[in-house]
């Protein structure tokens, strides 16, 4: 597994919205040649595309090596994976269903290779939520898709990730109206346990402490403006306690960002979406990734969308899109840590100096034994 770890590791990259930055954070991204050290990019889509983008932000050409053969990548440039079969007309800046549906071929063929050991990490660029719906994709954003067609069963969890601020949703892609009837003690304790173990496995933190949000203002007032706290969050925060999770709360949204409290917390969970996201992005618009937990792979995203206002005017900033693959680079190693260090655990013996050269093997179930030493 050593040599897993130290490999260069196979990053898959979708092409996203082709009417979106997507192409152009991409080509920055992969322009500096610092890259090819960490990592061999594959990007999927169309060299057609691509050259249209680089050609529409005037940006110098650069080596990229396009195949149709997933077996054929070369390691001393990035790779392009053709999945545009059919011709895509581009129009920048405009919602359109052929964007929709390349973007869903680039996806699609990425996540099956993905599922055959082809790449080692999916890298996500922006995609128009509805653009994308069609018979194949039915579901409110990569999160869930991704759920579907990765998962093993266990529920994904959205993290937005950056070096000062980690957040994890209770609910996601959930119409505002909607949400208070997601928020139940099920749902906020399995987030909890969720993003605990997903900061020790995925981001290599020991005894992560974690905060939880408020649903109400004021974190209900005991009951005046709300009873989710009472009746939901806080007995779900107790019942993480006797698991021995380190979490705390219900924090009231505002007042918790406003006095920079998350810097005490290696995580926050929030209630709702925007009540996670729009105080992450304040924060850590230009570095903050999407990152998927709970899968047996790894994925993530920059934390922005398609950019239709910015699109072919040369001036999207590529740093999130770096810091997502980054972001990926580094799960991928720490998950091979985490489980070579939890494997195969030395067995746990105890000497019981009264007696000549007894070891007694805990970690044996012997439910006959009787001597009183274990008793």
């Amino acid at each position: 597994m050593a040599n897993n770890k130290d490999k260069k590791i196979r990053i898959g990259i979708t092409q996203g919205d082709t009417n979106g930055i997507g192409y152009e954070i991409i080509l920055k991204t992969l322009s500096h040649s610092g890259m090819l050290e960490l990592c061999q990019p594959v990007i999927y889509g169309s060299s057609k595309i691509l050259t249209y983008h680089r050609k529409a932000i005037e940006m110098p050409a650069f080596q990229i090596h396009f195949t149709r053969d997933i077996n054929n990548l070369r390691d001393n440039m990035p790779n392009l994976f053709e999945v545009c079969r059919d011709e895509v007309k581009i129009e920048l800046g405009l919602p359109d269903k052929q964007a929709g549906k390349a973007a869903f071929d680039a996806l699609e063929a990425a996540v099956k290779h993905l599922k055959e050991g082809k790449i080692d990490v999916l890298v996500t660029a922006p995609i128009n939520k509805e653009n994308i719906q069609s018979s194949e994709f039915q579901f409110p954003g990569h999160t869930e898709y991704l759920e579907a067609s990765l998962g093993t069963g266990e529920k994904a969890l959205m993290i937005m990730c950056a070096e000062q601020l980690k957040v994890a949703l209770v609910t996601i892609h959930k119409p505002i109206a909607e949400v208070p009837k997601f928020i139940t003690k099920e749902s906020v304790l399995s987030t909890i346990m969720r993003f605990n173990s997903s900061l020790k496995r995925d981001f290599a933190i020991q005894g992560p402490r974690i905060a939880v949000l408020a649903l109400n203002p004021h974190a209900g007032e005991n009951g005046l403006l709300g009873k989710e706290e009472q009746e939901v969050i806080i007995p779900a925060i107790q019942e993480a306690n006797d698991k021995k999770v380190l979490c705390f709360g219900p924090y009231a949204a505002d007042g918790f960002f406003g006095n920079r409290l998350y810097d005490h917390f290696d995580g926050v969970i929030a209630m709702y979406h925007d009540q996670g996201l729009a105080p992450f992005k304040a924060i850590a618009m230009e570095t903050g990734v999407n990152f998927t937990a709970g899968l047996p792979y790894v994925r993530t995203s920059p934390d922005h969308g398609t950019g239709y206002d910015i699109v072919g005017k040369g001036i999207a900033h590529e740093d999130s899109l770096r810091h997502a693959i980054y972001t990926a680079i580094d799960v991928f190693r720490n998950r091979i840590t985490y489980d070579e260090n939890h494997s195969n655990p030395l067995r746990k013996q105890y000497f019981d100096h009264s007696k000549d050269n007894v070891v007694l093997d805990l970690t044996k179930d012997d439910s006959d034994d009787t001597d009183p030493i274990l008793s």
